[in-house]
């Protein structure tokens, strides 16, 4: 990775602005999921950006009764990498990590 980009106040500002609303964002997302208003597969579908960089491995462990080793050996199995991000989830891999939360 190359040196971070040189931003003036009001652009740093604005910056974390944004990353606020975003994080806001997925914390509610992953909040209507554990109290069962939305379905995990719903990740997969959204068109708000903030949604498609969230974790796979934060959506697994947002659901009710997964933790961080469940959601790693579910993750695993699925053949997607713990950093990999909702939106870089190739379609076999869905196919699967829904396989997988059928069994589970």
């Amino acid at each position: 990775m190359g040196a971070p980009p040189i931003l003036t106040t009001e652009e740093r500002r604005a910056a974390l602005k944004a990353a606020v609303a975003a994080r806001k964002v997925r914390a509610a997302f992953k909040e209507e999921i554990k109290i069962g208003k939305k379905s995990w597969k719903d990740a997969f579908k959204a068109e708000d950006e903030s949604i498609k960089k969230m974790r796979v491995r934060e959506l697994i462990e947002s659901l009710p009764g997964v933790g961080e080793v469940r959601a790693k050996s579910i993750l695993e199995k699925a053949g997607i990498s713990p950093t990999r991000r909702v939106g870089g989830v190739g379609r076999s891999q869905y196919e699967k990590l829904l396989e997988l939360m059928k069994a589970n």
